[in-house]
């Protein structure tokens, strides 16, 4: 990516989190209500992620998972009891992820880019695939609209945290990689425009690559 489309990129960022933020913090506050209502905890969750040069950063999401339960995992599915009724339905709806429009401001995250992974992951880049570390991690991206229901593939598999790491990691990077190589602002936009209306996600996802990780 030249440093023209990364200027352009960032002033797109900047501007759209801005006007979430303006528009969906209403939306922000009730979320934050009913997580703490929910959990019996803060309604706002933080946890460290591997950012843009592997620096780690404190991503924000609403709470939706009870602590204290016993689970000793970073990788969730479907029918993970820690999940509150509340939390699945905005686990569903995807607005557990609205306050990292937050993330974005501060220039910790983009709009569009890999998913932001707790240490272990990104971090343990091996080769030319560490140029990922050159990009922000999004709120959306290719991975994240192929994989829209991960959780589900996890509640079906025998070992979560192996398929994870071995199965849905590998072509994740293999996605993100795809992305960097072919950027535009314009592919930045049919992600976003297949995040919030489903029906496009089809068409957006077609032209990527078929994955060797899933095949």
């Amino acid at each position: 990516m030249s440093g023209e489309q990364m200027a352009l990129k960032r002033c797109f960022d900047l501007l759209l989190a801005i006007f979430g933020l303006v528009t969906c913090g209403w939306l922000i506050l009730l979320g934050w209500l009913a997580a703490r209502l929910s959990t019996g905890e803060s309604g706002m969750f933080r946890q460290q992620r591997v950012g843009k040069d592997g620096k780690v950063f404190r991503i924000a999401k609403l709470r939706t998972m009870r602590s204290g339960t016993g689970a000793e995992t970073t990788c969730t599915s479907a029918d993970d009891p820690r999940i509150t009724k509340v939390g699945r339905w905005l686990r569903v709806f995807k607005l557990d992820e609205l306050p990292q429009l937050w993330n974005v401001l501060l220039g910790e995250m983009s709009f569009v880019g890999p998913r932001p992974d707790v240490p272990g992951f990104a971090d343990a880049l091996e080769g030319e695939d560490r140029v990922l570390l050159s990009l922000r991690p999004g709120i959306t991206g290719p991975a994240s609209l192929l994989f829209h229901d991960e959780e589900q593939l996890l509640n079906a598999v025998e070992d979560p945290e192996t398929y994870n790491r071995e199965v849905l990691w590998p072509a994740k990077v293999q996605l993100n990689l795809h992305y960097l190589k072919h950027y535009s602002l314009l592919r930045d936009l049919a992600y976003i425009f297949a995040t919030v209306l489903p029906p496009l996600r089809k068409r957006v996802l077609d032209p990527l690559p078929k994955l060797s990780a899933l095949a």
